[in-house]
């Protein structure tokens, strides 16, 4: 979907703001601590339902408000499409083409977004949490309809881990049978997310590394590898096999949920036996190549979204980043400015005096 236009309306610093956005690369340019991430925070909301920055949703609407609106309006298989979204505290409402969705979730795989931010380092620096989110969003990205397995996996696990923890350490003959129930959910959802991690992950890494090398302007052997928290086979032997110690610690020990994916440059484990040049190329590369998956699997490119990536990179590395973009609509924010060999197709510079943007020259 090509987004044409941008509306907020108290959300995060903006009391109202409208946006007239082009095809091509657009730069959003101007001093820190002016707002421009909120503006691709806001377009990834639409996306995705959640803040690329780990933001709780009340916290997005504008102080002093009761409630916010991010409102897009674009065209997708030359249609014309409106979505809106309001936010309030403890819930949210989805509005597509004025038809308001019995379900916000059902909003996903309306626009499809790839988010570039500093803090993707975490993607390879941070615990196995982040790499489980990673894997999960390019599964939805690519079949909206796989977060609905996502989500009563995480229903299973909390209503799991609270019979455990009423047990005391000790199961009746009730709660005995109860916990066979959820032993029998946790298998079948468990079981299917792990399949559809690890076979997105083997479609993903091809591309990794060529992402990799483009960026680094050098071969470089890229992997990684799925390791399941269970030895057997089957989840349900680890399931079965794990009972009496979570019983004991009143916790679900095996599953999806304490997974993790290990990656590794030229061998090397890219956590703590490489530099912290080349994580940040490595999380660049499985944005790209994330970006690249999706847009082969759907046959067309989500919109990207660039917040001031530029200055965590070098200038080679930065100048390789610009010039590898793929295909489709870019938007990129920045303090500094582009790079001199960068022309974008739009620039909107920060208005000091009404607090919103205002087009500048294509080559600014």
């Amino acid at each position: 979907m090509l987004i044409q236009r941008l509306w907020l309306t108290d959300f995060r610093s903006y009391e109202a703001l409208e946006l007239e956005l082009g095809e091509g690369l657009t730069a959003i340019l101007g001093p820190n601590g002016v707002g421009k991430s909120n503006i691709l925070e806001a377009l990834g909301l639409l996306a995705t339902l959640k803040s690329f920055r780990g933001a709780p949703t009340e916290s997005l609407v504008r102080q002093g408000a009761q409630r916010g609106i991010v409102r897009a309006s674009g065209v997708r298989n030359e249609r014309e499409v409106l979505i809106e979204l309001e936010l309030a505290k403890g819930r949210s409402r989805a509005v597509v083409n004025r038809q308001r969705l019995s379900r916000s979730r059902d909003l996903l795989g309306a626009i499809r977004v790839t988010v570039f931010a500093p803090d993707d380092l975490a993607l390879v620096k941070a615990g196995p949490a982040v790499r489980r989110e990673f894997l999960d969003d390019l599964i939805v990205a690519i079949d909206p309809r796989a977060d609905g397995v996502i989500s009563d996996l995480d229903r299973i696990l909390k209503q799991r881990n609270a019979l455990l923890r009423q047990a005391g350490g000790k199961l009746d003959q009730s709660a005995s049978s109860t916990l066979d129930v959820w032993d029998q959910k946790l298998v079948a959802a468990g079981a299917h997310l792990t399949v559809r991690r690890e076979n997105t992950l083997g479609l993903l890494m091809p591309l990794v590394g060529g992402a990799y090398g483009e960026l680094a302007g050098e071969v470089t052997n890229v992997e990684a590898i799925y390791n399941r928290s269970w030895s057997t086979e089957n989840l349900d032997d680890a399931v079965a096999a794990a009972r009496s110690q979570d019983v004991r610690r009143g916790s679900t020990s095996v599953g999806p949920h304490r997974d993790d994916l290990v990656l590794r440059i030229q061998g090397f484990d890219s956590r703590n036996q490489v530099s912290q040049g080349e994580q940040r190329t490595l999380a660049l590369a499985l944005r790209l190549a994330s970006h690249r998956l999706v847009s082969d699997q759907l046959g067309e490119p989500p919109l990207l979204l660039l917040d001031d990536v530029l200055s965590e990179l070098d200038p080679a590395r930065a100048d390789a980043l610009l010039a590898t973009l793929p295909p489709g609509q870019t938007i990129i924010t920045s303090a500094s400015g582009l790079p001199a060999a960068t022309v974008a197709d739009q620039t909107l510079r920060h208005d000091p005096v009404n607090g919103g943007f205002v087009k500048g020259s294509m080559h600014d």
